[in-house]
């Protein structure tokens, strides 16, 4: 099995021992992605709308770093802080994921790493 490990200056750095994203097999598996916009380190805001975009604007530098986009994205995983968000995550969702989305799973976490509101983890194929 080859392994590739992805890695962009374009998202935030990785805050562990962990890749931001890993392709094997034509198989990319994209880490979940905080919403720090990588150019201050910070977050992209304080509410759930402007974090989910940042966490997608994330994911989708990962991906373009190993050639692909979001229409390669199979399956998405939404961990929310607060699962009363779910509306405002999906309108910002949305509109990234067109016509045919990819499958999904949203799930309430008890705590997301620095306190975010939102972590979103893809995987896609080429």
């Amino acid at each position: 099995m080859g392994k590739n490990v992805i890695s962009t200056k374009n998202a935030p750095a990785a805050i562990g021992p962990y890749s931001q994203g890993i392709e094997a097999n034509g198989t990319v598996f994209v880490s979940g992605q905080l919403p720090i916009n990588p150019e201050t380190g910070e977050f992209a805001g304080t509410d759930i709308s402007a974090q989910a975009e940042q966490s997608l604007k994330n994911v989708q530098a990962v991906l373009a770093e190993a050639g692909l986009t979001l229409e390669n994205v199979v399956k998405a995983t939404v961990f929310l802080k607060d699962i009363g968000d779910f509306a405002a995550m999906n309108e910002v969702y949305a509109r990234y994921f067109t016509g045919d989305c990819p499958a999904r799973s949203a799930v309430q976490a008890a705590a997301l790493p620095k306190d975010a509101l939102v972590e979103i983890e893809v995987i896609a194929v080429r």
